[in-house]
């Protein structure tokens, strides 16, 4: 080792520095697992002591150096008071998810502390998970417990977090095709046709018309149209019977066509009042989305025969077909609520879709003569 420099080694599956001074050996214990986060570490800790050395300000008690104690907690513990802190900052189908990992945390980890979590244990785990729940599913629940470690660290009921580098590689699937204007015109037909549909009739044509969220659609209230229903603000949404602020905490006001707007006026009785929901179940109460889709969405797609989509699918639809028709992004992004860099990533294709060169030249089937192979 060159003199004056700090060594990084490992004692015990733990990480320590090593150096001498003035003929005198020190060790320096910093209580950290191998890994490439706690190496990072590491490395600073030993350049302040090397420059502390070489200007004559080093601490032989080491002191200045030795970490902060950590606070002994168990990885249960630790999960379960970060998600009493995000009860009330999350939705209720969110929360569940949170919920639902706590149960496989305490099933991996038991009673272990978390500084006895390494990058290598946090891999154990994600693997341990990927055995039960879908990459994608993992990856989310990998992405929380990162969360969790960075609030503890600012809490600083941990020193370092070990989910950082922790990956979970998730296969891409193509997003489902958005509906025809065939499909779209047969669909609201069977809703205003069928009896047992007709209720639902003007909520779907509305979906589909605006694109809205599904959330944002059954929170609409009467007094979110103006006097006159040629537009609608959009700034709330519903889940679970949960009233809260739209998407990212953004509202937007939209012009409608003049059909929408006639739609509108047609529903609103001449004794409304302005607290009363645009669109209902057939019970008078907000529509819930899963009951809606098993039952009158679905059967609805199938006896037309149209491939099966989520009724989600009616705000994807609505962007293709605008962007497809020349509307500009930034506009299309306005109306639906996007952030237009997340909408440029998700519909690029559409936005500026590439074309093949041609390398073949236009077929002629008088001319073009069938090859046999022997």
């Amino acid at each position: 080792m060159p003199k004056g420099s700090v060594n990084i080694e490992v004692f015990k599956d733990r990480l320590r520095l090593a150096w001498s001074w003035q003929g005198k050996r020190f060790w320096l214990y910093l209580g950290l697992p191998d890994s490439i986060v706690n190496r990072k570490a590491a490395s600073i800790k030993a350049r302040t002591i090397e420059l502390d050395m070489t200007s004559g300000n080093f601490d032989p008690s080491l002191a200045k150096y030795k970490p902060q104690k950590q606070e002994s907690i168990s990885v249960s513990d630790l999960f379960h008071q970060f998600i009493e802190y995000k009860r009330r900052k999350v939705e209720p189908s969110t929360f569940a998810k949170y919920l639902g990992l706590e149960k496989h945390v305490s099933a991996f980890f038991k009673n272990k502390s978390t500084i006895s979590v390494s990058e290598t244990v946090a891999e154990k785990f994600r693997d341990w998970l990927a055995q039960k729940l879908e990459p994608g599913t993992v990856r989310e629940r990998i992405i929380m417990l990162n969360a969790c470690w960075e609030w503890a660290r600012k809490k600083k009921l941990v020193l370092e977090n070990p989910w950082e580098e922790v990956k979970v590689n998730v296969a891409p699937k193509q997003r489902p095709e958005p509906f025809t204007l065939t499909e779209i015109s047969a669909i609201v037909q069977k809703f205003r046709s069928d009896s047992n549909l007709k209720h639902y009739a003007d909520y779907v044509e509305f979906k589909f018309g605006v694109g809205l969220r599904t959330g944002e659609a059954a929170a609409l209230l009467w007094r979110h149209c103006s006097h006159n229903c040629d537009r609608i603000w959009i700034g709330e949404s519903l889940s679970n019977g949960d009233r809260k602020a739209a998407k990212r905490n953004k509202d937007r006001t939209v012009p409608l066509t003049p059909r929408l707007q006639q739609l509108l006026l047609s529903r609103r009785s001449t004794d409304f009042q302005p607290d009363d929901l645009i669109f209902t179940s057939i019970e008078g109460r907000a529509i819930d989305s899963k009951n809606f889709c098993n039952r009158y969405w679905k059967p609805a797609l199938a006896s037309l025969e149209i491939d099966y989509r989520k009724p989600y699918n009616t705000r994807h639809t609505l962007i293709s077909h605008g962007l497809e028709s020349g509307m500009n992004p930034v506009s299309i992004a306005a109306l639906t609520g996007h952030d237009v860099r997340t909408l440029y990533e998700n519909y690029a294709g559409v936005v500026n879709p590439p074309k093949l060169p041609d390398l073949f030249p236009v077929f002629d089937p008088v001319s073009d003569v069938d090859f046999e192979v022997n």
